[in-house]
Formats: C-alpha cells, sequence, structure tokens
C-alpha cells in the first residue's frame, strides 16, 4: 500500500519498534493518557534524518510539563467564560469547554511561542481562543445530523445534556468569543501579528480548513474512498486546528517565516497522526476505554486508516509522521524544542 508522495520515503524501523509499540503496550500510570515519557532520542534515531542533535529528554518531565500547562490554561479558560446571563447558554459552553480535555491545541500554541522566544502571557488569549474552537468544533461534530454522539470525553455530549438548539448556539458563541478574546485580551504583541493570527486561526476553520474537511467526510460516507481523499479529509478536518495552534503561537512570539513554516508542518504531521492513532483505537479499543463510542466509522461505513490499508500498515504510517514531525524541529534550539519532541510520541502512544 503506497502512502501519500509527501510521506512515501522515510525509514520508519526506529519508531516501529519503540513509539508504536506503546499502542500495543502503553505504559502503566495514575495519570493515563498523560504519561511520562522516558524514551531516549538517541543519537541513532537522529542519524537517520541526517540531523544529529542531542535531545536531553530524560531530564524532562513531561507529563509534568503537560500537567502544568493544562492548569494554567484551564485557569484561564474558567476566567474567559464566567456563569452569566442567560445562565443556560454559558453553562452549554462551560460544559464543553471546561470538560476533562487534553489542551493539546493550547498547549502546542504556547510551546510554539516559547519555542521561538516569546512566553506564556503572549500566547494564552490565543491559546484560550483555540481551545474554545475546538469544544465548539466537537459539539457540532457530535451533534444527530453529523456524527451523532452520545459520549464525549466520557461524560454525555451537549446536545444529550442541553437539547440540540442551545448546544448549536453553545458552539455558535464559543466560536465568535474565540475571535473576541484574542482582539480584546493580546497584550504586548504588535496589532500587525495579532491580525496575522486572526487571518491564520479563520483560514484554518472556514471552508479551507476544518469545514472543507467536514463536508468532504460526509460526501464520503458509505462510498470508495481513495487514500488521497482520505488524507484531504484528516489534513483539513483534524490536522488544520493543530497547525494554526502552532502557527498561531509562533507568531506571538515574532518567529521568522522560515520558523512558522517548519512549525506548521510539524503540526500537519502531528495532526495527521493524531487522526492515524484515532481511527486505529476507534478499530481496536472499547467505549469505556475511549471515554467516547467506539466503532463508530465501521458501523457509519466510514473510510479508515485501518479499513483502507489494515491495522499494521496504518501503524507504519503513523511511525512515518512521527518522525516526520521530528525532522521539522531540527533546525531549533534542542533544549527548547524537547516538549514538542514528546508530544509527537505521546500522540503515538496515547489510548484514548
Amino acid at each position: 500500500m503506497a502512502f501519500s508522495a509527501i510521506f512515501r520515503s522515510f525509514n520508519s524501523s526506529f519508531f516501529l519498534k519503540n513509539s508504536i509499540n506503546h499502542l500495543k503496550n502503553p505504559p502503566k500510570t495514575p495519570l493515563g493518557h498523560l504519561y511520562l515519557s522516558t524514551m531516549k532520542f538517541a543519537s541513532s534515531n537522529l542519524k537517520q534524518t541526517n540531523q544529529a542533535q542531542e535531545v536531553p529528554s530524560l531530564a524532562f518531565q513531561f507529563r509534568e510539563y503537560m500537567l502544568t500547562k493544562l492548569k494554567q490554561v484551564n485557569e484561564a479558560l474558567e476566567e474567559a467564560v464566567p456563569l452569566q446571563h442567560p445562565i443556560k447558554i454559558h453553562e452549554a459552553m462551560r460544559y464543553s469547554l471546561l470538560g476533562n480535555g487534553k489542551r493539546m491545541c493550547p498547549t502546542l500554541c504556547i510551546t510554539s511561542c516559547e519555542l521561538v522566544g516569546g512566553d506564556e502571557e503572549l500566547a494564552m488569549p490565543l491559546a484560550c481562543a483555540l481551545e474554545m474552537v475546538h469544544a465548539m468544533s466537537l459539539i457540532h461534530d457530535d451533534l444527530p445530523c453529523m456524527d451523532n454522539d452520545d459520549i464525549r470525553r466520557g461524560k454525555p455530549t451537549n446536545h444529550k445534556v442541553f437539547g440540540e438548539c442551545i448546544a448549536i448556539l453553545a458552539g455558535d458563541a464559543l466560536l465568535s468569543l474565540a475571535f473576541e478574546h484574542i482582539a480584546s485580551k493580546t497584550k504586548n504583541v504588535s496589532p500587525d501579528c495579532v491580525v496575522r493570527a486572526i487571518a491564520e486561526l479563520g483560514s484554518a476553520i472556514g471552508s479551507r480548513g476544518v469545514v472543507a474537511g467536514q463536508i468532504v467526510d460526509i460526501d464520503s460516507e458509505g462510498k470508495e474512498v481513495s487514500m488521497k481523499t482520505l488524507e484531504y479529509i484528516h489534513v483539513h478536518k483534524t490536522a488544520k486546528l493543530l497547525e494554526a495552534s502552532a502557527v498561531c503561537g509562533a507568531i506571538m512570539g515574532v518567529a521568522d517565516d522560515a520558523s512558522i513554516e517548519r512549525l506548521r508542518k510539524y503540526a500537519r504531521s502531528i495532526g495527521l497522526l493524531y487522526q492515524v492513532v484515532d481511527d486505529i483505537l476507534d478499530a481496536t479499543k472499547s467505549s469505556e476505554e475511549l471515554g467516547k463510542r467506539a466503532g463508530k466509522d465501521l458501523a457509519s461505513n466510514k473510510a479508515t486508516y485501518p479499513k483502507l490499508m489494515g491495522i499494521d500498515e496504518a501503524k507504519k504510517f503513523a511511525a512515518e509522521l512521527v518522525e516526520q514531525a521530528k525532522k521539522e524541529l531540527a533546525s531549533f534550539d534542542s533544549a527548547k524544542a524537547v516538549p514538542l519532541f514528546h508530544l509527537a510520541d505521546y500522540i503515538a502512544s496515547r489510548q484514548s
């Protein structure tokens, strides 16, 4: 089975033996999805990319890093969406926004900003906006007219609790608040950078981004889908928001264009990786393990990577995506980039 041309030539042997093995034998930790990665990014790995660099991964506590970012983002989100009049709409917004999320988009935004020399304070309004957009996309994606899901993050979906009308409006309110929040709360960043970030986020979620992926996904249900179409769906439906997270963070840190594009490519790789792993988990895990309905893609006759490639080939493709993502980090300061190395491995080995 041939992969997309942009990934076809990569040697996946190292990651097939390491990162992807976690899909079969996940490490045991008290905090489940935020396990402490202790894989050493050895020189043998980096020689495969001809970009040797020393990554001090064993000294880096990934779980603690993610938990710290999650706590800071949660506090900022709590403040950004207080419970106020009208109570019902704000309850619905907070229900999905403040739930048990991984906060991957906000963390990627903040980490990318820090990578290029910025700090968390510069990126936090955008990080919150990204989580608002993500929550909106999940609310709408779960609706009966879309994926018709009853469970999200281990609890009833928004429309199951508040009804379809309120769920739709809660998603709409979160989307509009996201852009208001960027414009009103971003401090000590030039207006040009703020406008550039707003344009990036708007493009990522519109008719050339998430919506594009969603519409092609809907149109493809029950049909024979090519690998090219499947990749288009998930580059747009899933990867675009992660791209925007990395790019917007870098913009807030006033990165040069070359650095921004490297982070865009990194985020596109881990975004596609996220979907490949999601497809594998949907085919191999229970609803209790995932915190959402398992097997829904098979039930709705959707095209997935395991369906088109088989489980083993999908895992190999995931390994290639991990390698490709890490290649894009080679030119950055290794100490600052280490969270992003770990993030790629975390996505590859996640179990929910």
